[in-house]
């Protein structure tokens, strides 16, 4: 098997996990509060990283960083997954999963603003049409299809949506100088928020878990969502050949979701759902087509 391939079924097991969290967020929030299933989610995801390590063989690198990388593990984990999670589930606790999903794939496009600032990157006007596409879209959802009238069903929810892709944006700008092994990196930023995330749900919502499916649910987050996804997707991307045929698996995410969401949560998927989602998506491909054509013209050079 070709890299390329074996690539391309690392991404496609990502994209799979990816699609079942939105419902699982959903789960796991009937009965437990955000900061709670925070803390089941990251300690489950600090034990499968911690394990993926060792059998790695990787362990050892844990224990060989500089002060200021030991550091940098706990104000990126102050980050993420402390302040990026906890916008996030509050945005599904309080958004049907079908709107707080579409809403968070636009990060990507917060992605790319941010870097012209923050990394000199050029903004294209391709750049500015995909945030508009992608911005409508938004507003078609959040409102429910009302856009006329520019009433948010929950302006908050919708906000802390909206916020999260901000601050996963921000964290991957300073990845981008963080020189860890990913794994290991990932790995002590969740080891070094979640004593923070321990003593935040402990003094607002306790330490108490009835076991029952939101346990469940939040131990599968942890597990897939945070931790093995995040190993599938780092193999992937080292192993592609052509990373953009890759990364376009990302589209097919948030339909393939709005079927577990339909069968799973028994919501009714709103048109307005349908449209606002292919606007995002088609201002995400456009956004995506630059790194497209500049790989197309590496390999032909």
């Amino acid at each position: 098997m070709t890299n390329q391939k074996q690539a391309m079924l690392y991404g496609l097991g990502t994209v799979l996990l990816w699609s079942t969290v939105a419902t699982a967020f959903k789960l796991s929030l009937r009965e437990l509060a955000p900061v709670q299933m925070l803390l089941i989610a990251c300690s489950a995801s600090v034990v499968v990283m911690a394990v993926i390590l060792m059998l790695q063989g990787r362990w050892h690198l844990v224990f060989s960083l500089s002060r200021k990388q030991y550091a940098q593990s706990f104000g990126m984990g102050l980050i993420n997954p402390c302040l990026y999670y906890f916008l996030l589930f509050g945005a599904f606790d309080r958004l049907p999963a079908q709107e707080a999903q579409p809403l968070n794939y636009t990060w990507a496009l917060v992605l790319a603003y941010m870097s012209v600032p923050f990394l000199g990157h050029r903004l294209r006007k391709l750049d500015i049409v995909a945030g508009l596409i992608c911005y409508a879209g938004v507003v078609v959802i959040a409102t429910r299809g009302a856009v006329t009238s520019l009433s948010f069903e929950d302006p908050l929810g919708v906000s802390l949506a909206l916020g999260s892709t901000v601050v996963w944006a921000s964290y991957w700008i300073i990845a981008t100088r963080d020189t860890r092994d990913p794994v290991v990196g990932l790995f002590l930023n969740f080891l070094c928020g979640l004593p923070v995330i321990l003593l935040i749900c402990w003094w607002t919502e306790g330490l108490s878990f009835a076991p029952g499916t939101s346990l469940v649910a939040a131990l599968y987050v942890g597990v897939f969502e945070m931790g093995i996804a995040f190993v599938l997707w780092s193999y992937a991307m080292k192993k592609a050949e052509n990373t953009s045929k890759v990364s376009n698996l990302i589209f097919i995410s948030p339909f393939l979701s709005l079927v577990f969401i339909y069968f799973i949560l028994g919501e009714h998927i709103l048109p307005s759902t349908y449209i606002g989602l292919v606007l995002i998506m088609m201002g995400l491909w456009i956004q995506q087509k630059k790194v497209k054509d500049r790989e197309e013209a590496l390999n032909l050079g």
